[in-house]
């Protein structure tokens, strides 16, 4: 496949009756400028030293998941902030030598949970799956899924999308380490992968490129905007680094998700530190280095349950805070928020199709 070339796009206008918000992407419910709520405190901080945060609502219960201690770990709280001090109980654990356990992802489907997690031994990363009737309690032994091509994979996802299960992944294209791109894949239940994996992005931007060896999109999330068009928000640039960030990927209205020139990229970070890498009219953090590997706290998880237009909705994402030293060592799970951000156009050139899509994107909140 060609390189995806697309030049910055214009910053988007107001949300049409959308709730007054600050036009800096970085400032959650303050004036632009504003000191923290918390004097000393980075804004949106849980306590909670950890990467790769993934979090749905059930009822009124938050429900978080995380690698730990050669396993899985739940926790539950009332609320994003209260998950921090939540015990840590242990659903998982890899009597089977699968080898380290990497970003789990936790869905709910038909009333059921399931965990994904990628594992690895000797090099190879895969994609494993557990599932319970409860959310921290009675899961399963765990269960390879037999993605198309079974190359290397990590930060896999579950999501339906007009009445269809799909699957969303990071992985490699052949068998050595180049690059991580986005994949996708039909689902028959949510255990079973159906047909081939089609590629839907490659980290091939300037903005995506500053941070490589490898050069990387990762961690994909699945929401629905209020046109009802599909979105996967990842992260780009090495997680080693303070250029992570967030960008998005729209559907074009009547898209194939398996057909990689329906997707339009934006034209830069949504969501980062750096001003040089960010989208036009897209502000850099204030509080956070190196913002990535979101979740958007959804009820039941579902993306059908996106928020619409003109509503702040919570969302959880790591980064290390400012005045820090960048490592894994030093990422933190904060509470942010995101909202719907219209008319906004994502632009490309060079490969087939329309060079311009024109819809809703979204502004990220320390």
């Amino acid at each position: 496949m060609g390189i995806l070339r697309r030049s910055s796009a214009v910053a988007a206008l107001v949300l049409a009756g959308a709730l007054a918000v600050p036009l800096s992407l970085s400032v959650p419910d303050t004036a632009q400028g504003a000191a923290p709520e918390r004097a000393g405190a980075v804004q949106g901080a849980t306590g909670l030293r950890a990467a790769d945060p993934s979090v749905l609502r059930v009822g009124s219960t938050y429900t978080a998941v995380q690698s730990a201690d050669g396993g899985i770990v739940v926790r539950q709280a009332s609320s994003l902030d209260g998950l921090a001090s939540a015990p840590a109980k242990k659903v998982w654990s890899d009597t089977g030598g699968l080898g380290g356990v990497w970003a789990p992802e936790i869905v709910r489907d038909g009333g059921r949970y399931y965990i994904y997690f990628a594992a690895e031994r000797a090099g190879a990363r895969r994609m494993y799956v557990i599932s319970s009737a409860s959310p921290d309690s009675g899961y399963s032994a765990a269960k390879k899924l037999a993605l198309p091509d079974d190359k290397w994979a990590i930060d896999g996802t579950l999501f339906t999308f007009q009445g269809r299960r799909w699957f969303v992944w990071s992985g490699w294209a052949g068998d050595t380490n180049v690059e991580q791109n986005l994949y996708i894949a039909r689902m028959s239940d949510p255990t079973t992968p159906t047909g081939g994996r089609s590629i839907i992005s490659q980290p091939r931007e300037g903005w995506e490129r500053v941070v490589g060896n490898p050069y990387i999109n990762e961690a994909p999330e699945a929401i629905k905007d209020p046109n009802g068009q599909l979105h996967i928000v990842y992260s780009a640039n090495g997680s080693w680094s303070d250029q992570y960030c967030l960008a998005d990927l729209r559907l074009r209205a009547g898209g194939d998700p398996t057909y990689v020139w329906d997707w339009y990229k934006s034209n830069g970070c949504l969501f980062g530190s750096h001003r040089e890498t960010m989208m036009t009219g897209w502000d850099p953090t204030l509080y956070v280095d190196g913002p990535g590997h979101h979740s958007f706290v959804l009820l039941d998880g579902d993306i059908g349950t996106s928020p619409p237009a003109g509503q702040k909705f919570p969302s959880m994402f790591h980064a290390v805070p400012k005045g820090t030293p960048y490592s894994w060592e030093n990422r933190h799970w904060y509470s942010g928020s995101f909202v719907w951000w219209g008319d906004t156009t994502y632009k490309r050139a060079n490969v087939p199709g329309a060079e311009t899509d024109t819809g809703w994107s979204l502004k990220f909140f320390e």
